[in-house]
C-alpha cells in the first residue's frame, strides 16, 4: 500500500526533525544509557515515574534518523502508562520489529516503524530507546522493591 508507506515515511521524518521529549528532566526517577556498537547510535534516557505511572520521558543522544525518531515516538507515547503497560508496549514493539504479528493498539506513531523489520541491519536502531526503556523499568522495579515501595 504505497500511500500508507509514504504516510509512515513522513511520520518518521517528522519525529526525526521535531523530536518529542528531547532534553533532560528535573530530578528523574531513573536514567539509563544504551548504545548500538554496530552503527554508533547512543542514547541517554530519563524517566519520571510517579504513583506507578510513567509521568515523563526525556532523551538525548546521537544516531540515525530511525533511532532518533523511535525515541521521539516512545517519549510521546509512554507518559500516562503504568509501569506494567509500559513493559507491555516495549514487548509489543520488540515483537513488531522482529516481524511478528501484534496488536498495535497503543503503539501510537511507533507503528510507522513496522517497515524497519524488513531491514535487519536497522532493527537495532529502532529498538535502541525501547531496550533502554525496558532496562530503566527493570531498574525502577528493583529500586522500588529494595526501598520497600512494592511497585
Amino acid at each position: 500500500m504505497p500511500g500508507l508507506e509514504d504516510l509512515y515515511q513522513e511520520l518518521i521524518l517528522d519525529h526525526y526533525r521535531n523530536r518529542r521529549g528531547e532534553g533532560h528532566l528535573d530530578d528523574p526517577t531513573v536514567e539509563v544509557d544504551q548504545n548500538n556498537p554496530l552503527c554508533g547510535d547512543v542514547i541517554h534516557m530519563e524517566f519520571k515515574i510517579e504513583d506507578g505511572k510513567v509521568a515523563d520521558v526525556a532523551h538525548t543522544g546521537e544516531g540515525c534518523s530511525i533511532s532518533r525518531a523511535s525515541a521521539s515516538m516512545l517519549a510521546e507515547g509512554l507518559p500516562g502508562c503504568t509501569v506494567e503497560e509500559a513493559f507491555d508496549r516495549v514487548e509489543r514493539f520488540r515483537q513488531m520489529m522482529h516481524g511478528e504479528e501484534i496488536d498495535d493498539e497503543d503503539l501510537g506513531d511507533a507503528i510507522a516503524l513496522q517497515g524497519v523489520a524488513k531491514f535487519p541491519a536497522r532493527i537495532k536502531c529502532a529498538l535502541l530507546s525501547w531496550t533502554a526503556t525496558n532496562e530503566a523499568l527493570l531498574t525502577y522495579q528493583s529500586d522500588a522493591r529494595s526501598n520497600g515501595d512494592g511497585h
